[in-house]
């Protein structure tokens, strides 16, 4: 099992991200924006990884959180925001530094309310397969 393709994977799916029909002007971060952030934004978050290595070769999956926060009122607009994300990864198949993107999948999303009540979150997951 690697991890090398960790970083390279996180640069892929931001470039993705910034460069994604419906996601213009929307903020995409790795880290919470100061004082938790206003409006809605785009969190590349935690991911796990999970050795997929066979006689043939290295391989990794990663699964992958991508979170979508919004202040707007209801969830309208966090999903919509969340359904973008959405569209632009699944079947992507970005280059890396290392490593090759298999495939791209989705897994599974959790939408809530934060703050009581104030602010909205989707977790969305996937699954993305990486050769090394």
């Amino acid at each position: 099992m690697s991890y090398a393709g960790a970083a390279a994977l996180q640069v892929a799916v931001y470039d993705l991200l910034v460069s994604a029909p419906g996601l213009e002007g929307v903020l995409v971060v790795d880290a919470m924006p100061p004082a938790g952030g206003s409006g809605t934004f785009v969190l590349i978050g935690p991911e796990e990884v999970l050795d997929q290595s066979d006689k043939s070769g290295g391989g990794a999956e990663h699964r992958i959180s991508v979170s979508v926060i919004s202040d707007a009122s209801g969830f309208l607009a966090a999903k919509t925001v969340a359904g973008a994300v959405h569209e632009r990864l699944v079947g992507a198949t970005p280059a890396l530094s290392i490593g090759r993107v298999v495939a791209i999948g989705f897994l599974k999303a959790v939408a809530k309310r934060l703050a009581e009540g104030e602010a909205r979150r989707i977790d969305l997951t996937f699954r993305v397969m990486i050769e090394l």
